[in-house]
């Protein structure tokens, strides 16, 4: 098992004076050495790779460098590993050939895989925290965008690029800018109902896919402490999508419970001294922080997005915007594009809205949480339209098999398929047909995110459910209601 570090250590020259953030606390613990242009050489305790990797690969190569590192590096089969043994993409050789690669690379240089037929596959994003291979206090990196999931866990993740990945393969270092520092706290409970994917959605809206740009962002408020870490994981995930560098949760009791037992987690007496040092990572309570945002969770309704960025969202009771009503003409332009593509109108009801097919899965909504809460409005009832429900890994597809998760979903009328990132990023046989319009639980509704021509529309796993139920976007409340339809 590849050592962990269990907390922070003297940082170099670059660290923050005065009251530090749980972004400082993580920074200067792994500061190895300082430019004088201000970036700061990290330190990195974690390198997850997945099947884009062979880029990097091919940089070592052609350099006849080594893996600096190969036991603190790990390979996942998650983006092109097909979820059904008889799609296209299982015979695709172009999707075969980058599986392949994968393997190889691992192989040559040691790195640890977890690839087809491994129990503990699954999207990386899921499986690591799920094994233990993201503890609080770490520094994370992966070469894909959504790495700042593992910040639920009070982990310093990012995604970085193939130039970046090769550097990190080849020092277990990596050049980096400290990014400001932005807190939003959530004051309140959400209601019945509400979810963390609502909240995250309703979090991008009001502040933009822009809005924490160079920031690093940090969760806090009586909300975010009530989530699960499932739910952080969520939260942590979608922070991408306003543009944050990294999104965090300050470890508490419930990441400990969490962490503890977990395969790669340290164990016994080193646990309990780890868990002393992760406790006291949060931010110092007279912290400054470059941003604030506050948000009052009892504002927070289920929400879907209706265009083509994550900031396109709305609560599901109302209507779609009307680039007449718009606040400039920028954004004018941005509701009659995504109006022309989505193939909607302005002012019609969002629950009006039929769709073609539904979509369970992700890395940011596929786990055992988000199962259950899809299964929940899918027991005794079928789906008027098809759809796919891919686990998050292996585990979680053993534990809802477990738990008769799967047979719900089959009976609803949904296909129950293997783990992968799936239908997420249309690469691997699961697409979205073109022109057709799917509710989705995963991260972005970009054009031909989930397939040429494909309309997305997101949402959590539970109003997802609902609206295969009806045919239509749904509000999931109005089966807290009694409705039966």
């Amino acid at each position: 098992m590849a050592e962990a570090r269990q907390g922070p250590r003297p940082g170099g020259s670059g660290q923050a004076s005065g009251p530090r953030s749980l972004l400082d606390k993580l920074w200067d613990a792994h500061v190895v050495a300082q430019r004088e242009d201000g970036a700061d050489l990290l330190w990195i305790d974690r390198h997850l790779l997945h099947e884009g990797s062979f880029h990097a690969f091919d940089k070592l190569a052609a350099r006849n460098a080594p893996v600096s590192r190969p036991d603190l590096t790990f390979a996942v089969m998650d983006h092109y590993i097909p979820t059904r043994p008889d799609s296209p993409g299982a015979q695709d050789p172009a999707v075969t050939g980058v599986m392949r690669k994968l393997e190889g690379n691992a192989t040559r240089t040691g790195i640890r895989l977890f690839g087809s037929g491994d129990p503990r596959q699954g999207i990386v994003h899921v499986m690591a925290p799920e094994q233990g291979l993201t503890l609080p206090g770490l520094t994370l990196v992966c070469g894909d965008s959504h790495t700042a999931t593992h910040g639920a866990l009070g982990a310093l993740a990012f995604g970085i690029g193939a130039s970046e990945v090769a550097h990190v393969l080849m020092t277990q270092t990596l050049w980096q800018r400290r990014p400001r520092r932005m807190r939003i706290e959530v004051r309140g409970r959400l209601a019945e109902g509400v979810t963390a994917k609502d909240l995250a959605l309703s979090i991008i809206a009001r502040i933009g896919a822009d809005g924490a740009a160079g920031h690093a962002v940090e969760y806090a408020g009586e909300a975010v402490r009530a989530l699960s870490i499932e739910g952080r994981l969520t939260l942590c995930n979608l922070s991408i999508e306003a543009g944050g560098r990294s999104g965090m949760v300050a470890p508490d009791e419930t990441t400990i419970d969490f962490v503890r037992g977990r395969s790669f987690a340290p164990r016994g007496d080193a646990f309990e001294r780890a868990a002393e040092i992760w406790l006291a990572l949060g931010s110092d309570t007279d912290v400054a922080f470059d941003r604030d945002v506050t948000i009052d969770a009892r504002a927070i309704a289920p929400s879907v997005t209706w265009g083509i960025s994550p900031e396109d969202a709305l609560p599901i009771d109302a209507t779609v915007p009307d680039p007449a009503r718009a606040k400039d003409e920028g954004h004018a332009a941005h509701i009659r594009e995504a109006l022309d593509y989505m193939g909607l109108t302005a002012g019609r009801p969002l629950e009006e809205i039929a769709i073609d097919r539904v979509f369970i899965g992700s890395c940011t909504n596929s786990r055992v949480e988000d199962l259950r809460a899809a299964a929940a409005i899918l027991s005794g009832r079928k789906a008027k339209v098809p759809g796919l429900v891919s686990p998050g890994s292996t585990e979680v597809k053993r534990q809802c098999e477990a738990e008769g998760l799967d047979r719900i979903f089959v009976e609803a009328g949904l296909d129950w398929v293997g783990a992968g990132c799936s239908m997420c990023v249309g690469m691997n046989g699961d697409i979205v047909p073109p022109g057709e319009r799917c509710a989705s639980t995963t991260n972005r509704n970009f054009k031909g995110r989930q397939g040429p021509g494909a309309r997305t529309h997101l949402m959590s796993p539970a109003m997802v459910a609902a609206a295969a139920v009806t045919g239509h976007l749904t509000d999931v409340r109005r089966f807290s209601r009694g409705d039966r339809s």
